[in-house]
């Protein structure tokens, strides 16, 4: 992905400001900054939930600025929010169902008439989503309401939907928030093996060590702006980052 002087104004807030970077293939990118530093926003821009007020953004060259987001994800962008959404309602298999249909082209006469080639459709959406499950570690609670199960199962179950639209590039956010330090162990497992899989992946993340021990590379915002980029030891030592967001340590 390419990211050209993007900037996104609400009023007289601008939340995100000339910020320019790539997401390289294969690798795994943290985007860190305070509170309000425009992480959130910026995500909003690279799937089509905002419209940029200006700059570009694009995707293995094709440019997608301000693209829909069912057109980000037909693209190849999927992403998961800060608040863990799911379908409550339904069970875990049919969480990822619903993903992997969404993204599917539905042949909607096939659906009402029901013929082979639908049916043999549906029974490899069925294979492919317990394969997702069992990737993330739920396999075992496919048939388990979502409100029965723990926040780091709706988390990995967040991601499981966000897999089933088959993306190059996975967008988390904030994806260990509300879990303990047992938990947060887990899913960073889990990420990365997501990573190794062959899914780029590019996460917001608060938890510094976190963040230091498993990103290949870290984008620092404040302000809306770009403060820092580099490898995680690059950053850790950047006075600017120490001063605006770090406190002097990353060990949180």
């Amino acid at each position: 992905m390419q990211v050209k002087k993007l900037e996104k104004r609400f009023g007289g807030l601008t939340a995100v400001n000339d910020l320019s970077f790539d997401v390289f293939p294969g690798e795994l990118l943290s985007i860190i900054g305070p509170n309000g530093a425009g992480k959130s926003t910026l995500f909003n821009l690279l799937t089509g939930i905002y419209k940029p007020t200006s700059g570009s953004v694009a995707i293995n060259g094709q440019d997608i600025t301000g693209c829909k987001p069912h057109e980000a994800a037909r693209l190849g962008i999927a992403r998961t929010f800060q608040k863990t959404t799911v379908f409550r309602e339904h069970s875990a298999l049919d969480n990822v169902i619903i993903g992997k249909t969404l993204h599917a082209k539905a042949g909607v006469l096939g659906a009402i008439l029901r013929t082979p080639s639908h049916n043999r459709k549906e029974l490899r959406t069925v294979e492919k989503a317990r394969e997702i499950l069992s990737f993330v570690g739920l396999v075992h609670r496919e048939n388990t309401m979502v409100e029965e199960l723990t926040e780091e199962a709706r988390k990995r179950l967040s991601i499981a939907i966000a897999l089933a639209t088959d993306p190059s590039l996975l967008l988390l956010d904030e994806p260990t928030g509300g879990v303990n330090i047992e938990e947060i162990g887990r899913l960073m497992d889990l990420i990365q093996r997501v990573q190794k899989s062959g899914v780029t992946v590019c996460l917001i993340e608060h938890k510094m060590r976190m963040v230091m021990s498993i990103s290949d590379r870290i984008i620092v915002l404040n302000h809306g702006r770009k403060l820092a980029e580099g490898t995680p030891k690059d950053v850790s030592t950047h006075e600017g980052v120490i001063q605006a967001y770090l406190g002097g340590r990353h060990a949180s």
